[in-house]
């Protein structure tokens, strides 16, 4: 028994080295914010990569609870094509949840873990620039003046401040970020946490991006995992429908948040206890890693 434990910290030696002193962004959401020991064993799993010499930045997510208190206060809510439509009353509420109840309890968590961290949304020092999203109509393709669909105060990141960023994790502290953005009018935006993450890890160009879904990673036609995709080969798993539904925006994070500089990406299980120590710490891993096909040329 104690030869097999000191293997896995021997496993874990080369990969605890190679990350010395690089940004982990952690996309933080699904059923490991649910469940309350998986959400303890997220914070001790920050806390541990900060004490090793990791600097996590943490972005997290908060749908189901959005959901709850929007219920609790009898505001009719609805999605767009998959997007939670956001008008004022329910923007309110987004920001409530998000900035207060959900990303305190996580910085709560990480403290209590040891770690010390900040709870931060977009609107602090400028942190996200947002615009707002629009969709394409379902049409769009054969008007000869596309329309787009309205779904309120729903944005996408134009740009990060990442020197609050910068002074925070090199002063030892972990960012949680809400994933809510302001444009240059102070209209305040929703904004999906997966693309925060993948803004912030190319902002901070980050040695990899990792997000928490409630799946075992990326499925193929037999339902086992793939450990491992290249940029180039998600194309052509879209095109042959192996991959579909929620996990294609989460695909295109990850492509996007490579192709503009971040190491690697992965997508792993969050209902896996410990799971992101298993994909950094482990040759097997905990999901699919995504990297770069052709990896970027030092300069």
């Amino acid at each position: 028994m104690e030869q097999s434990r000191a293997a896995y910290l021997v496993e874990a030696l080369p990969y605890i080295r190679n990350y010395q002193g690089a940004t982990l962004v952690i996309k933080y959401g699904g059923h490991a914010m649910v469940d309350e020991s998986l959400r303890d064993s997220f914070a001790q799993d920050v806390a541990l990569l900060r004490f090793v010499g990791f600097n996590p930045v943490v972005v997290h997510g908060g749908g189901p609870q959005i959901d709850e208190l929007l219920k609790r206060l009898k505001i009719e809510y609805r999605f767009v094509e998959g997007q939670r439509f956001t008008d004022p009353a329910t923007m309110d509420v987004v920001e409530m949840v998000l900035c207060g109840r959900v990303g305190k309890d996580i910085v709560n968590r990480i403290t209590r873990a040891g770690g010390e961290a900040i709870g931060l949304s977009g609107k602090d020092a400028g942190l996200i620039k947002a615009v707002r999203k629009r969709l394409p109509s379902r049409n769009a393709d054969l008007a000869a003046t596309p329309e787009t669909i309205d779904i309120g105060q729903v944005g996408e990141p134009s740009s990060i401040n990442i020197s609050v960023l910068t002074h925070m994790t090199s002063g030892g502290f972990i960012p949680v970020i809400a994933p809510i953005g302001v444009d240059d009018l102070g209209v305040t935006y929703n904004i999906n946490a997966d693309t925060v993450a993948a803004a912030v890890a190319v902002a901070m160009k980050a040695a990899r991006l990792i997000l928490l879904t409630d799946v075992p990673g990326v499925l193929d036609k037999e339902n086992n995992v793939i450990e491992r995709l290249t940029d180039a080969q998600v194309p052509e798993l879209k095109k042959s429908g192996v991959i579909s539904g929620g996990m294609l925006p989460k695909l295109d994070c990850c492509v996007s948040a490579i192709r503009g500089g971040c190491k690697s990406t992965s997508i792993i299980d969050g209902r896996v206890p410990h799971s992101l120590l298993l994909e950094l710490f482990t040759d097997k891993g905990c999901g699919t890693e995504i990297a770069a096909a052709i990896p970027p040329v030092k300069p």
